[in-house]
């Protein structure tokens, strides 16, 4: 069982998140998955093979269980294997992914603004 810490924590109190974090969250925004195909999520997002290996998942899925950002389903579709787990957001993960995703897109129109990035038309 995993032990919770105070689940009354704002969600600015997360922020900034760890980029493997934030797109554990991202692929369980549309909805939940097993461990695997969070993985498999994220590489196809991502297009990058590598981008999360799977003792980092678990380790992020591990701490997200922790600080209440996603819950750990009981019940499981009966033709599936007994053994996955599967996770999804909880409102508060949803929040706190929302806000990052806002934080990005300022750090990107701020990228733009400075010539970094192709202005959008």
């Amino acid at each position: 069982m995993v032990r919770r810490v105070d689940d009354d924590r704002s969600p600015e109190t997360f922020l900034p998140l760890h980029r493997d974090t934030f797109q554990i969250l991202v692929s369980l925004a549309d909805r939940e998955r097993h461990g695997y195909s969070i993985l498999r999520d994220i590489e196809e997002r991502t297009g990058d093979v590598r981008a999360i290996t799977p003792s980092t998942l678990y380790s992020s899925i591990h701490r997200l269980l922790e600080n209440g950002l996603i819950d750990e389903l009981a019940e499981r579709p009966a033709e599936d294997d007994e053994r996955r787990r599967y996770y999804r957001l909880t409102a508060l993960g949803r929040r706190v992914a929302e806000l990052e995703a806002r934080r990005l897109e300022r750090l990107l129109r701020a990228a733009r603004t400075g010539g970094l990035l192709p202005k959008r038309t």
